[in-house]
Order: structure tokens, then C-alpha cells, then sequence
């Protein structure tokens, strides 16, 4: 097996949507979208995009934006690391390259109450920028058309940087 070389963190070209459909996909826990969807991503979100490799091969990705309505908010949408690299921390590393290239002030993200790994990824972060985490339902399983749980919006601020 070939030794793991440092994550190349970078922004995605639009061509690299395939790779974040086939992340996505291959998770098991991500809502995939259509292939569409994220080769569209990548050419209008590549700023607030983050795609990783390790050894040329793509590890991981987190999709996010700035929220329109305060442009000092990063939302993240989506975050997946491959199984083979998995436990190197690509997560965190990914997620901290983001709100460095995007000078965040704050973080916003929704998570499902069983969904651990997010829950523990997330709090992390607040720990490392002594933020605050506010958790309040956003929106809620009466909401959604189809059967989806309560999303839980966790804001996390002021992110210094």
C-alpha cells in the first residue's frame, strides 16, 4: 500500500463534481443529488468548495456558501471523506481551509439529531475557535414533503481567525 501523502486542499473545478457525486454516493449517509447538481456546484460554489486529495486521488469535499442574507456567514452542506481516508482528520482540516479562504465570521450548518459523526466534527470546531454552538431546530420533520427528519441548525460564533 502506498504511504498517504499531506491532503492537497483546494477549490473544485466544475469537472470534479463527478467526484463529489461519486463521494456522496459512495457515503451511504449523504443525500445524493443528482451528478447535475454537483458539477453545477462546482463551477458556481468553487469558492466555498473544498475538495481534497491524497496521493492524486479525491479523499473528501465539503460543499458550502455564504449566506445571501449575511454575507459573513459561511453554511455548509455537505461534508464526505472517502472510507480509505477516514481517521487522518480530513474533516477538520477541510473544514478550517474553508473558513480561512472565506474569512467566516460564523458557521452555520443543519444536522440530524442521529447523526453523530456531524454532531462530534462540529462541536470540534467550536472548540478549536472558542465559539459558541447555538443549536435550534430549523426545520422540522412536519416540514419536509417526504420523510425526513428534523434538520437542527447549529450556528457556531464568532469563529476568530
Amino acid at each position: 500500500m502506498t504511504r498517504p501523502t499531506a491532503p492537497v486542499l483546494r477549490p473544485p473545478q466544475t469537472a470534479d463534481g463527478a467526484a463529489l457525486w461519486n463521494m456522496a454516493k459512495d457515503s451511504k449517509v449523504l443525500d445524493l443529488n443528482s451528478s447535475y447538481y454537483y458539477l453545477l456546484w462546482c463551477r458556481d460554489f468553487a469558492d466555498t468548495t473544498v475538495i481534497a486529495e491524497i496521493n492524486g486521488e479525491p479523499a473528501g469535499f465539503v460543499t458550502g456558501y455564504i449566506r445571501p442574507d449575511s454575507p459573513t456567514t459561511l453554511m455548509v452542506w455537505q461534508v464526505a471523506v472517502t472510507e480509505a481516508a477516514r481517521g487522518l482528520g480530513l474533516a477538520s482540516r477541510m473544514l478550517d481551509a474553508l473558513v480561512t479562504r472565506t474569512n467566516a465570521e460564523a458557521l452555520e450548518t443543519t444536522i440530524a439529531a442521529h447523526n453523530e459523526a456531524s454532531l462530534r466534527l462540529f462541536a470540534s470546531f467550536a472548540r478549536r475557535y472558542g465559539a459558541d454552538e447555538e443549536i435550534t431546530p430549523l426545520i422540522t420533520a412536519e416540514m419536509f414533503p417526504d420523510d425526513f427528519e428534523t434538520e437542527y441548525l447549529h450556528r457556531i460564533a464568532p469563529i476568530a481567525q
